[in-house]
């Protein structure tokens, strides 16, 4: 079995309040507006996120994004109003750095430098 597609989502619990803090985390709108529960940005090739009304699932996913750059990301981040929680380094691995949204799912971009 091959996968050609990936989508991973992120349940919030009402999706108007929560679509600006995607907007500021990924740069920009949504990509695909499939129905008024749900959108989704292509962040990779074949790799998406989506944001789905769902609200006995929110607050719980855990989503890692590596970039190739971590300190941009993070300027670039920062010129859109979020700050990263920290900085971990991963000895022998890399660095990443977390953020948390208004209902407590947490996105981490890392740098793999191994």
């Amino acid at each position: 079995m091959a996968v050609t597609v990936l989508f991973a989502g992120v349940a919030t619990r009402h999706l108007e309040p929560a679509l600006p803090w995607y907007e500021r985390l990924l740069g920009r709108p949504p990509d695909l507006v499939p129905n008024e529960n749900e959108v989704a940005w292509q962040v990779a090739g074949n790799g998406w996120i989506y944001l789905v009304a769902d609200p006995d699932r929110a607050g719980r996913a855990l989503l890692t994004l590596i970039v190739d750059d971590l300190d941009g990301h993070l300027a670039q981040l920062a010129e859109r109003g979020l700050t990263a929680e920290g900085i971990e380094v991963l000895p022998g691995v890399g660095r990443k750095a977390e953020f948390t949204d208004p209902e407590g799912n947490r996105i981490t971009f890392a740098e793999v430098t191994a």
